[in-house]
C-alpha cells in the first residue's frame, strides 16, 4: 500500500467512495442496489422513504475500495430531504425505466438538481433499468439513452436487477473514475488529498439504512 494518504482509508480499505442513486419513483434504483450489494432480486419491494444505503467493497486494480451506495426516494415529497445527500456525493448514477417514457424524460430535471446540488467535479452514469423486458413493453430505446448520455457527456449503461445484466459494470466504472480522479488529486497534492474529499456522512455500519420503508409491488426488474 502507497504511503501517500487516502480519503476514508481503513484497516480494511483503500479507498471509501461514497455514490448515490437517483431517479423517478418506481425505476429500480433499489432493485439496481440489491443486486449489486446483495447479488438478490425480488419482484416485491419495498418503496424507499427518505434515504437508505449498502455498502459494498470491491477490489479495484489492485486497490481494495468501500463503496457507500446511498438510495434516494424519487418521490417528489422526499426531494428536500435527499438533495441534502448530493453535497458528500463523489459520484452519482441517474437511473430511468426504459419502459416508462416519463421517466426517462425526467432525467433532464434530476441533472438540473445534480448541478445545483451536488459538487461541480462529480462523476455521473446515466442508466436504463429494466433492459430484460420485452421489446413489445419498450419506451426509451437504446439509441435514445446513448444519445442523451452523449448530451452530457457520461458513460451510459442498460441494467437489468433481475438477469444482473451489466449492474456490475456500471458500479465498477463509476468507482474507476472516481479512484482515478482520486489518485491524481493525492499525486498532486498529497497533503490536502484526504480534507479535499473526506466523507463526513457517519459509517452506520453495512446493511439496512436510515429510512422507514412502505410495502411496493414489482417496482423493479
Amino acid at each position: 500500500m502507497s504511503s501517500a494518504v487516502r480519503p476514508g482509508a481503513g484497516a480494511d480499505h483503500d479507498y471509501r467512495i461514497k455514490l448515490l442513486l437517483i431517479g423517478d419513483s418506481g425505476v429500480g434504483k433499489s432493485c439496481v442496489l440489491l443486486r449489486f450489494s446483495d447479488d438478490s432480486f425480488t419482484t416485491s419491494f419495498i418503496t424507499t422513504i427518505g434515504i437508505d444505503f449498502k455498502i459494498r467493497t470491491i477490489e479495484l486494480d489492485g486497490r481494495r475500495v468501500k463503496l457507500q451506495v446511498w438510495d434516494t426516494a424519487g418521490q417528489e415529497r422526499f426531494r428536500t430531504i435527499t438533495t441534502a445527500y448530493y453535497r458528500g456525493a463523489m459520484g452519482i448514477i441517474l437511473v430511468y425505466d426504459v419502459t416508462d417514457e416519463s421517466s426517462f424524460n425526467n432525467i433532464r430535471n434530476w441533472v438540473k438538481n445534480i448541478e445545483q446540488n451536488a459538487s461541480e467535479n462529480v462523476s455521473r452514469v446515466l442508466v436504463g433499468n429494466k433492459a430484460d423486458m420485452d421489446e413489445s413493453k419498450r419506451a426509451v430505446t437504446t439509441a435514445q439513452g446513448q444519445a442523451l448520455a452523449n448530451e452530457y457527456g457520461i458513460r451510459f449503461f442498460e441494467t437489468s436487477a433481475k438477469t444482473g445484466q451489466n449492474v456490475e459494470e456500471t458500479f465498477f466504472a463509476i468507482a474507476r473514475d472516481i479512484k482515478r480522479r482520486l489518485e491524481e488529486s493525492e499525486a498532486a497534492r498529497p497533503e490536502v488529498a484526504s480534507s479535499n474529499i473526506q466523507i463526513t456522512r457517519p459509517d452506520p455500519g453495512t446493511g439496512t439504512g436510515a429510512g422507514a420503508a412502505a410495502q411496493r409491488s414489482a417496482c423493479c426488474s
